[in-house]
């Protein structure tokens, strides 16, 4: 290198680089994310029949007078125009503030992360329990030839289909009613996950299971796994070193998706265990119009969306340098 050329960037250096800007970009579209997210919310509330007004005041059945209204509505600026309200919601959303509960006379922020804690622990514990029931069912169904491929192929595809309300409906009649082994409603402590957890992984492993057998098939037949072959390393020793690493990669990759399907399906689980979490303020929120609650509740999911989509990208990226950063 001659005096006063440019020094060379290390490779290592220059790819770091270029996964922070990476980062930095997919946060960026994530606000813009964010933004919409939060127009359709609102202009899909407003399409909902029935005044607003009056389901502050408890529903028609009120027999709420038209003076009260009118002070709801003005108390609300639901009196203005719909664009006035739309850019009044954006501009408290800028700044953090989600406003106040319209049925419960609450603090929106306080409210959601009160309730944030019970949701992000049951997605992540049926994360966590679909990628171990996923690699567990890969791993078995390749061991098995033919058949076992078949098989396993059909428990994933009957694993996918099946609907959450479901599931847990037949978890509940075996496991609690039948057997008495577990409570049919989420109670305090681990017992109270169980079935939940189950209800959600089961459907994800099935999904997660497709991806990994395939994976994890064509790495058993890749020159590194007959390269370790050669070198006397056993079948165990090749699946355990080499070819299960590159089987999780597209589940890695698939985790952002995969945390967005169990905070929809929380909606569901915590219905029918009565759990609280978001997906059960969201469900009531709905029900009763209340509309911050309802912004609320999107934004943060969408938000958490976001940072773990962000987080799995990176991370699929740097466990395998053979990705462009």
């Amino acid at each position: 290198m001659t005096p006063g050329s440019p020094r060379a960037e290390p490779p290592a250096a220059g790819r770091a680089g270029r996964l922070a800007l990476r980062a930095l970009a997919r946060i960026g579209g994530g606000v813009l994310v964010l933004w919409a997210v939060a127009t359709l919310t609102f202009f899909a509330l407003r399409l909902i029949p029935g005044d607003p007004a009056q389901a502050l005041l408890g529903g028609p059945g009120s027999q709420a007078s038209e003076e009260a209204l009118a002070a709801v509505r003005a108390e609300y600026g639901l009196d203005q125009p719909l664009l006035a309200q739309y850019l009044r919601q954006l501009g408290r959303l800028a700044t953090g503030d989600f406003g106040s509960s319209y049925a419960l006379r609450t603090e929106v922020a306080p409210l959601l992360l009160s309730q944030l804690g019970g949701t992000l622990l049951l997605a992540v514990l049926a994360l966590a329990a679909g990628w171990v029931l996923a690699l567990l069912l890969a791993s078995w169904s390749t061991r098995g030839g033919r058949v076992g491929e078949r098989i396993g192929s059909a428990l994933e595809v009957v694993g996918a289909g099946l609907p959450h309300f479901w599931l847990a409906t037949v978890l509940i009649l075996v496991f609690s009613v039948g057997l008495g082994w577990l409570p049919p409603i989420s109670t305090p402590g681990p017992l109270g996950l169980v079935l939940p957890v189950v209800t959600l992984a089961v459907p994800l492993a099935g999904f997660l299971g497709q991806v990994m057998r395939e994976s994890l098939l064509d790495a058993l037949e890749a020159p590194f796994a007959l390269s370790a072959r050669a070198r006397g390393e056993s079948e165990g020793g090749v699946r355990r070193r080499h070819a299960l690493r590159h089987a999780a990669l597209p589940g890695v990759a698939l985790s952002g998706w995969a945390f967005g399907y169990l905070i929809s399906g929380a909606v569901v689980v915590e219905t029918i265990f009565a759990r609280p979490g978001l997906g059960r303020t969201l469900l009531n929120a709905v029900t009763e119009r209340d509309v911050p609650v309802v912004v609320g509740v999107v934004l943060l999911v969408a938000l958490a969306y976001i940072l773990v989509t962000v987080v799995t990208d990176i991370a699929a990226r740097i466990l395998d340098p053979r990705v462009p950063a």
